[in-house]
This record gives structure tokens, sequence and C-alpha cells, in this order.
């Protein structure tokens, strides 16, 4: 058994690994002293657009630093500091099988995080989306406390033999985890999206930081921002101006290929909206929105605009507002894409969860 102790600090040493290798990756240098999973990491990192054209180098590059930065050692040590029963090993330690999605890099490092820490084993079953990251991620954590090999496991196949699940997929598949695996103890997690506030009193550093809310990883991610909110009265194109930083987004060709298809589906239809040159401004009541298309809606006041708010609160993964909002899922523009260890998705406390079971 690996004791809290040694769990904590192979997550932090892991942390520092990844943001090793996140800067490799972005400056094209590999230190001559990495180790050997240091290295298969990165050249996976490399290697991940052939198997996935959403997966871009700095998108990869983004997910891996977002990590490292979370698994600092003061931040894990903060964190765990609110569940007294980690520093006991499990009485009855549990297999956890964790699902993960394959919409953004490494996007269910979290539930194995969590699994992994609680003392339990891990049975990951991957998307075809993304295959090599997380294997790569656990022979990295391995190499930093071996203890954990015994524990994490990947299933090619149907997953069994587990005791508990956690699961993330779309609504569809949300339905089909339910029906098969709704008698295990589990978290079954549907699509959500993320909506962005503004009261227009926004400068223009805050509207630039809310482009990384927007496009980081293409807007695929539940924490990307599909929607925003605008005072009454509100200039929706003066938005278009503070994201140019942004207009190469049009060279991968799936984004574009998205642009394009659904600008001309509105000019056939003759729906309005503002064009930059690389995303599409719509107005529309829907929270989410198509790959290149941004929504966006007005509000009249602050009433108004919590009672919205609470109406959809079950499709919001996070509000993105300089806002003083009485919500507990509001982060500061350009931080979406960055959650703390105590960001929970959904905001079901997926450790407190893992921590009942095997007590």
């Amino acid at each position: 058994m690996i004791n809290l102790e040694k769990r904590l600090r192979a997550f932090a040493e892991t942390g520092k690994s990844l943001c090793r290798i996140a800067h490799s990756l972005s400056t094209n240098q590999i230190p001559e002293d990495f180790s050997e999973a240091e290295n298969r990491m990165h050249m996976q990192a490399l290697d991940a657009s052939n198997m996935n054209p959403w997966f871009t180098r700095p998108n990869v590059a983004h997910a891996i630093a977002s990590i490292g930065e979370m698994l600092d050692q003061e931040k894990l040590s903060k964190w765990v500091e609110g569940y007294p029963q980690l520093k006991n090993s499990p009485r009855s330690p549990k297999q956890i099988a964790v699902v993960m999605a394959g919409n953004i890099p490494l996007v269910g490092f979290h539930d194995f995080l969590c699994s992994s820490l609680s003392g339990h084993s891990v049975l990951g079953k991957l998307s075809s989306q993304d295959k090599v990251l997380p294997v790569a991620l656990a022979q990295l954590l391995i190499e930093k406390e071996p203890g954990f090999s015994s524990r994490i496991a990947f299933s090619e196949g149907p997953i069994k033999g587990f005791d508990a699940i956690i699961a993330t997929g779309s609504n569809n598949s949300a339905r089909y985890f339910e029906y098969y695996f709704g008698k295990y103890p589990n978290i079954i997690r549907k699509n959500r999206t993320s909506v962005a506030i503004l009261d227009g009193t926004e400068d223009v550093i805050i509207l630039e930081k809310l482009g990384a809310d927007i496009f980081t990883h293409f807007g695929l991610g539940c924490r990307n921002v599909s929607k925003i909110l605008l005072p009454k009265g509100f200039d929706p194109a003066g938005l278009l101006n503070s994201w140019q930083k942004w207009q190469q987004i049009t060279d991968n060709h799936k984004y574009y290929n998205n642009y394009d298809y659904f600008k001309a589906v509105y000019l056939i239809n003759r729906t309005p909206f503002f064009d930059s040159g690389y995303v599409l401004l719509k107005e529309s009541a829907d929270l989410s929105s198509p790959v290149a298309v941004l929504h966006y809606q007005t509000y009249e006041s602050s009433t108004e605009l919590m009672r919205n708010l609470e109406s959809e609160s079950e499709n919001i993964q996070c509000v993105v507002s300089q806002m003083d909002l009485p919500i507990n899922f509001r982060v500061p523009p350009g931080k979406s894409q960055t959650p703390e260890l105590w960001d929970y998705a959904d905001r079901i406390d997926t450790m407190d969860f893992l921590l009942q079971l095997g007590n």
C-alpha cells in the first residue's frame, strides 16, 4: 500500500515533469536529462495530432501545462486538507472504472487523479480520440512511484471487474452508461458548456483574456465559452476586434470546415450574424454553439440574468465573468481552461464520492 505522503509526492513530481514536457513542446527542445517516461510522453504528444487533428501541438502543450500547474505541491497540500480521512488508507480499496472522454487532450485526468490519490485502483477506459496521452502520463506517474504499477490499468475492450464507475461523455452515451452501469456506485456526466457574462465595463485586456476561454481547444471543452450574455445596448460586433490573436485558428482544416459550412448555412437561410473571418457571432437563446460559432444574447437586469442562469444551471459547467455574481462556479476571464484541483466537474465532489466507497 502506498501511503498518502508517497502518493502526494509522486503526483507533485509528476507535475514538475509535465511542466518540463510542456516547455519542451513549446520550444521544440528536449532536455538532455529527460527521463525515459518524460521522453516517451514528449514523443507521444508530438504524435497526438496524427491520431486526432484537433490535438494540435499548442493545444496538447496547453493541456499538459495546465495539469502540471494543477499538481503544484502547495495546491495539492491545500486540497487534501479538506479530506482528513485521506490520511488513512481505505479499509477496503475498490477498483474504479474511469471512462474518459476524448474531446480535448487528457480531459479525464482529474478523475484519474482522484481515484489514484484516494487509495483505490484505477481501470481506465480510453476514448479512441485520446488513446496514448493518458497511458503516457500514467507511465510517468509510475516512474515517480513504482507502487502505482499494480494499481493502474487500461482496458482495450469492454470494462469489467470494477466496483464503481466514473464516466464522462455525451448525453447519448450517458444514457448508455446509466443503463449498463446504473447498478454500480457511479458518477455519470452529460454534456455541459460554459457561458460568459459581460456588464459593459470590461477593458481591452479582460476581453482579450476571454478569447482564451472561447478558442482554446477550438471550443470543444465543456469549460469553453459557447455563449456570451451581454447587457442591453451592448454592440456585439465590437467584441470581434478583441480576439485578433486567434485568427490563425482557421489554419486547422477541421475548424475551418466548420466555419465555412455554418457561414454558408447562415447566408443561405438569411440568418443575421457577425463575421470576424475566423468565428461567427450569432444571436441565439441556445447555450451550446457549433465549432466556429459563438452565440450571444442580451439581458436587461441582474434579476433576469440570475433567473436565466438558475434555469440552465444543470447545463452550465462554469460562468466566466469579472462580475461579482452569487454563484459558486464563476471563474475570471482567461481561467476557464486552467481549473484548480477543487474545481470539480459538474460541481460533484469526486474525492468525497471515492472516499465514501472505501470506508
